[in-house]
C-alpha cells in the first residue's frame, strides 16, 4: 500500500486561499502535506494542488493568498444558476445525466472567453509544466458526462488542466482540450476523495463537504476509504473561517480573511491531522 495522499477539494477563490492558509499553517507547527506521495485537486483545489507541486514555498503562497487579488474577475452565483444546478443534480438518480445536463448549461451560458479565463488561471500557477510529483486533476467532460482525470500522462497542458477543474458551470467557460469541453471536477464530487484508495494515510482539505442531489457528499466517500483500512483525517472550515469566507466563494476581495482564517485554524486541527499523517502505525 502506498503511503501519502492530499485531497484539496472545491470551494472558488477563497476556496483556494483558506486552504493555502491551512497548509501553510500546518507547516509553521512542522506538519508538512506538500510532501505526499499523491495530491488530489478538484476546482480550487486544482489550483492549490499545482501551487504546492510548483516547489514554491508555503510561506511564499501564503504571502501572495494574503495580497489583493489583482487580475481576478469577481462573479457572484445567481439564483438562475443555481436553479439550474438544481434541475439539473436533483431529478435523475443517475450521475452521468446530471453532468451532462449540468454541461449543457455551461455550454448555454454567456461567460468570460476561453482567452480571457485562461489568463486568470495562468496568474494563479507558478508554472504551466506537470510537476515531478504525482498531481491529478478532475473534471467532466460537458456533452458526455464522463468524470476525467488528468495527471502529467495525460498529454495536454496543466494550465488548460487546472482550468477545466475550475470552470464552473454557468459562471466560467468550459475548457476545450483536443476538441472536447471541460467542465469543473466538482460536478462530480467536491472532493473526488475516493481517488486517495489505496494510499495508506490521507488528509483530506475541502472547503465545502456536502453533497447535492447526486453529488456524493465527502462523508460517504471517507467512509469507503475507512472501511478500506485507510487512515483519514479530513479538515473543512471552523465558524471564524466560514464567517471569513463569506456568502460568496467567487469574492476575490474576501480572498486575503480566507487565507488568514485559514492560517490560524490550522492551531486548532494540527493535532488530528499529526495523528495521521505523521504518527499513525504503519498497516
Amino acid at each position: 500500500m502506498a503511503e501519502k495522499a492530499l485531497v484539496l477539494g472545491g470551494g472558488g477563490i477563497t476556496g483556494i486561499a483558506w486552504e493555502i492558509g491551512i497548509l501553510a499553517g500546518l507547516a509553521d507547527y512542522g506538519v508538512d502535506l506538500t510532501a505526499a506521495d499523491l495530491v488530489v485537486g478538484t476546482s480550487a483545489g486544482s489550483v492549490v494542488g499545482a501551487d504546492v507541486r510548483s516547489g514554491t514555498s508555503l510561506a511564499e503562497l501564503y504571502r501572495v493568498q494574503t495580497a489583493p487579488a489583482t487580475g481576478e474577475i469577481y462573479a457572484k452565483m445567481s439564483f438562475r444558476v443555481m436553479l439550474s444546478y438544481l434541475r439539473a443534480m436533483a431529478f435523475t438518480r443517475k450521475p452521468e445525466v446530471a453532468r451532462r445536463r449540468a454541461g449543457a448549461m455551461a455550454m448555454r451560458a454567456q461567460t468570460e472567453s476561453e482567452d480571457a479565463r485562461r489568463k486568470v488561471i495562468e496568474s494563479r500557477i507558478p508554472t504551466a509544466e506537470w510537476p515531478a510529483g504525482k498531481l491529478q486533476i478532475t473534471a467532466v467532460d460537458a456533452v458526455s458526462g464522463e468524470f476525467t482525470v488528468f495527471d502529467a500522462s495525460s498529454g495536454i497542458s496543466l494550465v488548460d488542466a487546472v482550468g477545466a477543474s475550475c470552470a464552473v458551470p454557468g459562471i466560467w467557460p468550459p475548457v476545450t482540450i483536443n476538441g472536447r469541453r471541460y467542465v469543473d471536477g466538482g460536478m462530480r464530487s467536491g472532493t473526488n476523495a475516493d481517488l486517495a484508495a489505496g494510499y495508506e494515510r490521507v488528509v483530506v482539505i475541502a472547503p465545502l463537504a456536502q453533497g447535492f442531489g447526486v453529488l456524493e457528499s465527502l462523508a460517504r466517500q471517507v467512509r469507503r476509504l475507512t472501511d478500506q483500512g485507510v487512515r483519514v483525517a479530513v479538515v473543512t472550515p471552523d465558524k471564524a473561517a466560514r464567517r471569513a469566507i463569506g456568502r460568496n466563494v467567487l469574492d476575490p476581495a474576501r480572498r486575503p480573511a480566507a487565507a488568514r482564517a485559514g492560517h490560524a485554524q490550522a492551531s486548532s486541527v494540527v493535532a488530528q491531522v499529526s495523528a495521521v499523517w505523521v504518527t499513525a502505525e504503519t498497516h
